[in-house]
């Protein structure tokens, strides 16, 4: 976690179970309620899906190990519990394993409404849901090997790929456009702010992805969109050290947001 944060990452007992307490069921409650209530209409069908396939509530704060062994019959893909920020070689090694890091704590009620770190709502809420969806976790996986393989050199310009798509994405559908990515669905000013006029819609493409630069405290000015989750899967099929490659001998393309001041 950033090391200015206030929140600690929790351990398990012995049988794989984190301390939740009632007041963080309460705030799980609201935050899942509050969302559930908003996102219709704005996120994918398949997102929808994968909260009722998980047996998402508001009743009680989900646990990892019960989410992780959904996920596993479902598509043999995975949940585990990560500090809040691990290293990039782990989180591309968990991802290439079909698994997905979860920051097991829970924001407070003073975060309501955002917190810069991932926690655990951000994680199962906005997350596992699409971890339902067989051509998306195809997707989570290559993704995760490919960045492996690439090496430190290329990690930066992949995690755009991720940014844009796993965080960020927004798909087509038979109904108009709608969001997939976790940093939108679980967010109200960021779903909001998705569906409204003053965001910049652009076709999903990877040069272009690699070459867009983005900043994670704002909500943001542009969005890529694809056209289906199979779509997203068979980008796996491109030389991502080739495109990225060209991107940086190309240069970043022009931020479409203000440079952040100094603190």
């Amino acid at each position: 976690m950033p090391k200015d944060t206030t929140y600690v990452s929790l351990s398990a007992d012995a049988d794989g179970f984190f301390p939740y307490t009632p007041d963080d069921d309460a705030v799980w409650g609201e935050l899942f309620t509050r969302q559930m209530a908003f996102l219709p209409g704005k996120v994918a069908p398949e997102y929808l899906d994968g909260v009722r396939q998980l047996g998402l509530n508001g009743d009680k704060t989900p646990q990892v190990k019960n989410v992780d062994a959904r996920l596993h019959a479902l598509t043999g893909a995975g949940a585990e519990g990560v500090p809040a920020i691990i290293p990039p070689s782990q989180f591309y090694e968990l991802l290439s394993q079909r698994k997905f890091p979860v920051a097991t704590f829970l924001r407070r009620r003073e975060h309501m409404d955002y917190i810069e770190e991932p926690d655990l709502f951000h994680e199962v809420f906005g997350h596992c849901p699409m971890l339902t969806n067989e051509a998306y976790c195809d997707f989570i996986e290559g993704f995760g090997k490919r960045a492996k393989a690439l090496g430190k050199g290329y990690s930066w310009h992949m995690f755009r790929l991720f940014w844009f798509t796993v965080e960020f994405g927004m798909i087509r559908t038979a109904e108009g456009l709608r969001a997939y990515g976790a940093g939108i669905v679980s967010s109200p000013a960021e779903a909001a702010h998705a569906c409204s006029d003053d965001a910049l819609m652009q076709d999903f493409d990877l040069l272009t992805v690699f070459r867009t630069p983005y900043r994670i405290d704002i909500v943001q000015p542009t969005y890529f969109v694809i056209d289906s989750f199979d779509q997203l899967a068979e980008t796996l099929a491109a030389d991502f050290g080739q495109l990225v490659d060209e991107a940086k001998a190309l240069g970043d393309l022009s931020p479409l947001f203000a440079a952040k001041e100094a603190s």
